[in-house]
């Protein structure tokens, strides 16, 4: 009786870890099956610092997933960080190395679309089957199935 009781907590549970849609908190998994688009958005708060040597609390506003794929059983991280920037030091050399400026900030939101015809089934564009959306990181993400 008892084993049966637990093992109906697991299942209800592990059925409460996951959505087919919607807002993601850590350590939970949305999930999308056969979409033409999935769009992740990063819904956490923003940056916050706080402390002598401005600490971020909360992974610097960025968000972090792993993209799990049927089609190629493959595992693909993704990192959401709008407050990140990679700009090259060369926008504020006044030209005097004749590069462009390469970079910018990091995105809040991305869209992966579904592409056909793949010759390898490793890309992060093969988005057919079921799809699922793992939130690794502190801030919660929006996931949209299209």
């Amino acid at each position: 009786m008892k084993k049966i009781f637990v093992l109906t907590v697991a299942f209800i549970a592990g059925f409460a870890m996951i959505a087919s849609a919607g807002t993601i908190t850590t350590g939970q998994t949305a999930k999308c099956n056969d979409a033409k688009s999935i769009t992740l958005e990063n819904s956490g708060p923003a940056n916050t610092f706080s402390g002598k040597y401005n600490y971020s609390n909360n992974d610097r506003g960025g968000a972090n997933v792993v993209v799990w794929k049927s089609s190629n059983f493959t595992t693909v991280p993704l990192t959401l960080g709008p407050n990140d920037n990679n700009d090259s030091v060369n926008g504020t050399d006044g030209g005097r190395t004749g590069l462009p400026v390469r970079g910018g900030m990091g995105r809040h939101k991305v869209t992966l679309v579904g592409q056909n015809n793949f010759s390898r089934g490793d890309s992060i564009g093969d988005i057919s089957g079921l799809v699922k959306i793992t939130n690794n990181g502190l801030n919660a993400v929006t996931v949209t199935c299209n």
